[in-house]
């Protein structure tokens, strides 16, 4: 089942890359803090990298001073992946780009999609969410191939 609108975000183990691979807990990400998290379909694609991280990367601090706590950027990839692939792109340590290797925490919100057509195995659908205090206040879900409702400038406009 998809998560929507008013539902608790789902317990769960992801990774991020600092000095290598480190466990972070969903509580630990998403507790007390109103987030932003969006997910691309893989680290190193096209639009991912050419206007998705970098439309959040641009507009962080107008995120920031509408009380956002945390940006993260989240990828069915493993943390060493999201690790150059952040470097590559020159992102600054405030936004968090966060590893769901096996893709539990993706199909556990409900947004996986099957890439096997492209190659790709299972990958996270390309999304954007605000949660405040582990709850969804806003959920954008974008239509196979689209990139419009999850873009950094739509989630500034919808919070």
């Amino acid at each position: 089942m998809t998560i929507k609108v008013g539902d608790n975000l789902p317990e769960g183990t992801l990774q991020i890359f600092k000095d290598g691979p480190q466990a972070i807990s969903s509580s630990e990400l998403f507790a007390g803090k109103k987030v932003v998290l969006f997910a691309v379909p893989g680290a190193f694609t096209p639009t991912c990298s050419a206007k998705h991280l970098p439309g959040f990367v641009d507009h962080y601090q107008a995120l920031k001073d509408k009380g956002v706590d945390t940006v993260a950027c989240m990828a069915v990839n493993d943390a060493f992946v999201m690790g150059a692939w952040g470097k590559s792109q020159n992102v600054p340590e405030a936004i968090t780009l966060v590893a769901d290797g096996n893709g539990s925490y993706t199909k556990a919100l409900g947004l996986e999609m099957d890439a096997t057509g492209f190659g790709m195995g299972m990958r996270a659908k390309r999304f954007a969410l605000v949660a405040e205090d582990g709850k969804v206040t806003h959920l954008a879900v974008e239509q196979p191939g689209e990139f419009r409702v999850s873009s950094a400038e739509a989630v500034l406009e919808a919070i």
